[in-house]
Parts: C-alpha cells; structure tokens; sequence
C-alpha cells in the first residue's frame, strides 16, 4: 500500500497522521517507508530528533517527479507513507498519482470543510490517471466530549467521499512525544490517543488493503 496523507490546507496534522501511521503499521511486523514530501520537511526533524533507534526509514523526496521515483524506493516495503505538502502545488498532483490510498484530514470546522472542495477536485482528476485509486476522510484534531465531530461528518457527506468510522481528537500527549522523535504508541501506548491511532490503523487495513 502506498498511502498519501494529503490536504491543501497547512495545519490539519498530516505529520502527525504520517508517523502515527507508519508507526502502528510498524508494531505489526510490516516493512514501512515513510517519505516526507513536504519541502517544511516536518517528518525529517521528527526523525532526527529521535534517539531511541529507528522504528522506520523517513526519507524527503518533495520533488514533482514523485510519482516517477517513489515505486523503485516502495518496492522493498510492506506499505509506503507520503507525508504530503501543505499546499496544492505539482508536488501534490505527484503524490496524488504516485499513492493507491489518500487520507485526507479535516479538522472539525467550517473552514476547514470547504477547503476540502479543491482536494476532492484533484482526487477526480487523479482519479482518471491511476486506476484503482481510493480517498478517504479523516476527522483528526477532534476536540473530546463534543458533538462537532459528529457535525462534520455530516457536513463532509456533500464531497461523495467515504468519511473513516475512526475519529483522532487533539491531545498534548501527540506533541509531548514529537518533542522526542516518538509516537504516543511509545510514550502512552495505553493511552487514548494510541488507542485511537491503532484503530484507525486497524480500520485502514480492513478496508482498504
């Protein structure tokens, strides 16, 4: 699988989805590369920052011939996270034709809804040059005990696009640990948020793998 964690929007936690990701696919025995294709290069200082030994490779290739290089450097592992850039460019059109799965992250706000629109456009254009090609929503950043998530399930219905059962809300504990170059898997691995991430791993692999 090769999944791109995508959105045209900065600040929706695509990083922070990317490595939670990569990292419960990880603790499952798969092989996992994970490539930062965001020129910030978030998932790169995530990686140098960590010191308790690589739980997988992270390697930056934020150039538009992505999708010309990436299956050399995916055929070696079990599954492929793309951490994606933070604005629609050919970067993403690149990541776009270069995955077979997107997650796009939608923070429960209006603004953040209709931001959606352009991301759904390239997925129907991409959609047209890659076959097989899935998306999927992701409410991520959920603030806890409200009924807002709910509502932007609802409100992310008129895109036609599957919204994921699984919803991530904004914790301090996915900061603590990036400080470190961790996941919450590490640091609170029975914890709710490493719960929540390792069921929408679980959720990703029974339905779209």
């Amino acid at each position: 699988m090769i999944l791109a964690v995508l959105h045209q929007k900065g600040g929706v936690g695509k990083t922070t989805l990317a490595l939670h990701l990569a990292a419960g696919l990880a603790a499952q025995g798969a092989r996992v590369l994970v490539v930062d294709a965001d020129p910030q290069g978030s998932a790169r200082d995530w990686a140098a920052a960590r010191t308790h030994g690589a739980l997988f490779p992270v390697i930056g290739l934020d150039r538009p011939t992505l999708h010309r290089e990436l299956p050399a450097l995916a055929q070696d592992y079990t599954h492929t996270i793309i951490d994606g850039p933070p604005r629609v460019t050919a970067l993403t059109r690149s990541a776009l034709v270069a995955a077979n799965l997107v997650l796009i992250p939608v923070q429960p706000s209006p603004y953040d809804v209709w931001a959606c629109a352009e991301m759904v456009t390239l997925v129907k254009e991409a959609t047209a040059l890659t076959e097989n090609l899935k998306a999927v929503f992701v409410v991520n950043r959920k603030i806890a005990q409200t009924a807002i998530g709910r509502e932007v399930r609802e409100a992310l219905a008129q895109y036609a696009l599957p919204v994921l059962r699984t919803t991530i809300a904004q914790r301090v504990a996915f900061a603590e640990a990036a400080a470190t170059g961790r996941t919450v898997l590490e640091t609170e691995p029975h914890g709710r948020a490493a719960q929540e991430m390792t069921a929408l791993v679980h959720e990703i692999l029974e339905e779209y793998t």
